[in-house]
C-alpha cells in the first residue's frame, strides 16, 4: 500500500490549485466567487448599512459593519481544512507565497480586528466568540500546518531561487541553504517532528495560535480552548494540547533561549516571536498569569541585537531573521520593522515608538510635500500613536491604491480588494490588516491588549440578536449614569422591518428598567427573570438608552494599579541564559545588510 503521509510532490501539486482558479474548491465556491467578484467590480457607491451618528460612546463605523458581516461568513460557511479537502477560495492562501501563503494567517490576522471590535460593544459579545471560535477551530488542522507537514528536508528548488531571494540568504550558502519560509521540518539540529504544536521550531504555528485563543477568551470569557483539544500532525497524526499546556511550552522555550525560538528550521524571525509574545501578554491578562516575563528577555535581547542603532542614537536597520547555526543575519531598514512594531507597542510602546519615528523620518512623511504612498504598517502605528498628520496621509494613499469597496448582494460586506490578483474576495491578509485602521480610536489596539474589559461578563449584556438579520453597532454599559446603550441596525437589507427580539442579562434588578428609543418612551418588552429582559422590536437602525442601574464593578481592570515594570532583563532565573544567549551572538556583525526595499511593509517576504 502507498504511503499515506503527506509528501512534498503532494504538497506542492496542491499549492499549483492557488494559481487554478477551477480548482480551488467547488463548482459551488467557484460560482459564488465569481458572483462576488463581479458584483463588487460594479458595486453600487451606496451601502444599505448605516454610518453610525458621532456618540460618546465607543461604536462601529459602516466599514467596520461590513468588515463584520465578511467575517462572519466566512466563519460560519462551513468548509474541510482536512488533508481530504480544500479550504473555502476566500481563505487567504495566496499572499507572499511560500511564505505567508497559508490560510492560518488570514485566521490570524482577521482576529486583530475581531478583538478590536469587540472592545468597542463589550455589551454584545455573541458574535464575536462566534467567529473567533470558527477561527481556532480551522486553526490546527491539516492545511493550518501545512507547510510543516509537507515541506520535509531541504528545499529541492534552492539552487534555483530568484536572485532577489538569493540575496537575502547567507553569500556563502547561497544555492545550498533554504530560502525564508521553508520550514525544512526534518532536517538538522531536530530531525523530523511530527507534533506542530510541540516542535522545537514553528514558532510562528503556535505563536500566532496563541494569540489567537487569548483572543477567544478575552472575547468571550470561555474556557473552551483550556481543554484539551486535538492538532493534526504529520502523517495526520493527531496530538492532544490545550491551552494553557502551549502557554507552557512557549514559557519553556524563551527561559532556554532568550535570542527567541526557531520560526522555521532554523531561522529566528523578530516579527514571528513578537506574535509569541504578545499571545503570552494577553494569556496573562485574560488568564492573570506571569508566562510574560520570559518574554521579557527576549524584548531585551532584541533591542541589543535585533536593531541596530548609531552613535548618534539613530535607528539603521532592524533584524528580519537570525540563524544561530552559521551566525548571520539578515538586516532591513527601518521601514521593514513596521509589522513587528505593530505587536510589540502593546508590550513595550517606547520601543516600538523608537522603531516607527525612525521609519517616518526615513520615509520623509512628515515633509509637506511628500509624495506619500500606500504602506499598512506605517498606517497602523501612525494610528495608533495618534500621528494624525502622518495616519491621515497614508490613510487617503490606502484609500486611494488598495481598493477598498462594499460588495455583495446589497453591498452588505465591506474589504479592501487591493492590487493584487483577486479570487473574487476581498485579499484576506491585507484586508483583515488594513482593517486595524478603521476600527475605533487611536490606541485601542493597544488599549485591546490590556484586556481592560474584563468586567464585562458580569455587566448587563446584550445577547439573542438575530444576526446577520440585525446587529449591534453600539453595546455600551456606561456606569456613571447606570444606562446601557445599544444602537441596532439592519445587517441585511431584506430583513428591515422585521420583527425581532433580543435578550438583556445581568441586570441589577429587571424591574427597576426602563427604556428609551430613538429619544421616545419604549415598554414593548418582557421582564423574563429578576435579572433579565426581552425586548420586542424590529429590525432598523435604532438607539436604545436602557436604564439599568449598573454602576460598575468594584474595579476596573484599567483602573487598578499596574505592576511595576521591571528593568529589561530581569527575571528571575532567566540571567545566565540570557548572558549565554548573548555570547552566541557576539560574533555576529552588528553592520546592517541593507538588501530588503525601503518600501517593504514589514518583512522580507513581502519585498523579495
Amino acid at each position: 500500500m502507498a504511503s499515506q503521509h503527506p509528501t512534498r510532490r503532494n504538497f506542492i501539486r496542491s499549492a499549483g490549485l492557488v494559481g487554478t482558479a477551477g480548482l480551488l474548491g467547488t463548482q459551488q465556491d467557484l460560482t459564488a466567487a465569481a458572483a462576488m467578484g463581479q458584483a463588487a467590480a460594479s458595486a453600487r457607491p451606496t451601502t444599505p448599512l448605516p454610518e453610525p451618528a458621532a456618540s460618546s460612546f465607543p461604536l462601529l463605523n459602516q466599514r467596520t459593519l461590513g468588515w463584520l458581516r465578511f467575517l462572519w461568513e466566512k466563519a460560519v460557511t462551513i468548509d474541510d481544512w482536512t488533508s481530504n479537502g480544500v479550504p473555502h477560495p476566500w481563505w487567504d492562501r495566496y499572499t507572499a507565497p511560500v511564505v505567508l501563503s497559508y490560510g492560518r494567517f488570514d485566521l490570524s490576522f482577521s482576529a486583530y480586528g475581531v478583538l478590536m471590535m469587540a472592545d468597542q460593544t463589550p455589551a454584545w459579545r455573541e458574535v464575536y466568540t462566534r467567529i473567533t471560535d470558527e477561527f481556532a477551530k480551522r486553526y490546527p488542522t491539516y492545511w493550518g500546518a501545512i507547510d510543516w507537514l509537507t515541506q520535509i528536508g531541504d528545499d529541492p528548488k534552492r539552487t534555483r531561487y530568484p536572485q532577489a531571494v538569493m540575496a537575502t540568504l547567507p553569500p556563502d550558502l547561497r544555492g545550498n541553504y533554504n530560502r525564508y519560509g521553508w520550514t525544512a521540518n526534518g532536517t538538522e539540529p531536530w530531525g523530523l517532528q511530527k507534533d506542530p504544536i510541540g516542535a522545537d521550531g514553528y514558532l510562528f504555528f503556535r505563536g500566532w495560535f496563541h494569540l489567537l485563543l487569548a483572543t477567544y477568551k478575552y472575547v468571550s470569557g470561555d474556557d473552551k480552548w483550556a481543554k484539551p483539544f486535538p492538532v493534526v500532525g504529520y502523517g495526520d497524526d493527531v496530538f492532544e494540547w490545550d491551552h494553557h499546556r502551549l502557554a507552557t511550552r512557549l514559557d519553556e522555550q524563551y527561559r532556554a533561549r532568550p535570542e527567541g525560538p526557531h520560526c522555521e528550521n532554523t531561522k529566528i524571525w523578530f516579527y514571528c516571536n513578537m506574535a509569541a509574545a504578545l499571545g503570552m501578554y494577553l494569556y496573562d491578562k485574560v488568564y492573570g498569569k506571569d508566562t510574560h516575563r520570559s518574554a521579557e528577555n527576549f524584548l531585551a535581547y532584541a533591542r541589543r541585537n535585533y536593531v541596530g542603532v548609531s552613535s548618534d542614537g539613530k535607528l539603521e536597520w532592524v533584524t528580519q531573521y537570525f540563524d544561530p547555526r552559521v551566525n548571520w543575519k539578515l538586516n532591513g531598514p527601518p521601514a521593514s520593522g513596521m509589522a513587528t512594531a505593530f505587536l510589540l507597542a502593546p508590550q513595550n510602546r517606547e520601543f516600538a515608538t523608537f522603531m516607527y519615528e525612525a521609519a517616518v523620518n526615513a520615509a520623509g512623511l512628515r515633509a509637506p510635500a511628500a509624495n506619500v504612498r500606500a504602506n499598512a504598517g506605517l498606517l497602523l502605528m501612525a494610528r495608533e500613536l495618534g500621528d494624525t498628520t502622518v495616519a491621515d496621509r497614508l490613510k487617503a494613499a490606502a484609500d486611494r491604491e488598495s481598493d477598498p469597496r462594499f460588495f455583495g448582494k446589497n453591498n452588505e460586506m465591506f474589504g479592501w480588494w487591493t492590487t493584487a490578483p483577486t479570487e473574487g474576495y476581498p485579499r484576506g491578509q491585507a484586508s483583515a490588516t488594513l482593517m486595524v485602521s478603521e476600527i475605533g480610536r487611536p490606541g485601542d489596539w493597544l488599549r485591546a491588549l490590556q484586556a481592560s474589559h474584563m468586567d464585562k461578563f458580569t455587566a448587563p449584556t446584550v445577547s439573542g440578536v438575530d444576526f446577520p438579520s440585525m446587529g449591534c453597532y453600539q453595546a455600551w454599559n456606561d456606569p456613571a449614569s447606570g444606562t446601557l446603550n445599544v444602537g441596532t441596525y439592519a445587517a441585511a437589507a431584506d430583513r428591515r422591518g422585521v420583527n425581532t427580539t433580543f435578550n438583556v442579562t445581568n441586570l441589577p434588578d429587571a424591574n427597576a428598567v426602563r427604556i428609551t428609543a430613538d429619544g421616545q418612551p419604549f415598554t414593548r418588552f418582557d421582564i423574563t427573570s429578576g435579572t433579565s429582559i426581552r425586548i420586542n422590536t424590529t429590525i432598523e437602525t435604532r438607539q436604545f438608552r436602557i436604564v439599568t442601574g449598573y454602576r460598575g464593578a468594584d474595579g476596573r481592570a484599567d483602573e487598578r494599579e499596574r505592576p511595576q515594570q521591571r528593568p529589561a532583563g530581569a527575571a528571575a532565573g532567566l540571567g545566565l541564559a540570557e548572558r549565554e544567549a548573548d555570547v552566541r551572538a557576539e560574533a555576529i556583525s552588528r553592520q546592517p545588510r541593507n538588501l530588503l526595499s525601503a518600501k517593504g511593509v514589514g518583512c522580507a517576504c513581502c519585498s523579495a
